[in-house]
């Protein structure tokens, strides 16, 4: 059974990385994969760093764990990134392996404006990750909640961090931290 974990992931940071983790252990799942958006339907021209960018800091976050992987399917493609079209991409190489879409509560929150939003049961089990003290929203799309640690890390506040010329060690893996600075990202006013 795989995983998908899809995102901006601008920048990829630990929050991420442990969500990520949790829900591979309670689901086990032989493999997750982060999947970037080219550009999500929802944050049409909001990105902060290139789809290049995003892919590479995510490579040096997942290196050394052979269970998560990096899936680009999205970035072949032209914008906006559909999700359906991800997971039916991923049914026609692998048409046997399950597939788990893994969401936030706020991106389960939003499925009902999703594009082909009634496809993705045919095409995934959808799990919602739960924090805590958040209400997750009742759908008929989601199969399964699972709770996770909550981690009070954004990709906006290591972005604001960034531009304010703040550290951002322990927010972002060290080898993320070291490519945001060697290519200056997230220094202009958002």
């Amino acid at each position: 059974m795989m995983g998908l974990f899809g995102g901006s992931f601008d920048p990829v940071h630990h929050g991420h990385l442990i969500v990520a983790q949790v829900a591979r252990e309670r689901l086990g799942l032989e493999e997750l994969r982060f999947v970037p958006a080219r550009e999500q339907p929802f944050k049409r021209g909001r990105h902060q760093s290139s789809a290049e960018h995003r892919v590479a800091m995510l490579g040096l976050a997942l290196a050394g764990e052979p269970r998560f992987a990096l899936e680009q399917a999205e970035l072949s493609r032209p914008a906006p990134s559909y999700t359906v079209d991800t997971l039916e991409e991923l049914r026609r190489r692998d048409p046997g392996r399950p597939l788990v879409l893994l969401l936030g509560s706020d991106a389960a929150a939003d499925l009902p404006a999703w594009y082909q939003a009634e496809r993705l049961t045919e095409l995934a089990r959808i799990v919602v990750f739960s924090r805590p003290g958040v209400e997750v929203p009742v759908s008929r799309w989601v199969s399964e909640v699972i709770e996770v640690p909550v981690i009070d890390i954004s990709a906006t506040e290591v972005r604001r961090r960034v531009r304010e010329r703040r550290s951002v060690r322990y927010w972002v893996p060290e080898p993320v931290a070291e490519y945001i600075s060697a290519h200056r990202l997230y220094l202009d006013p958002e």
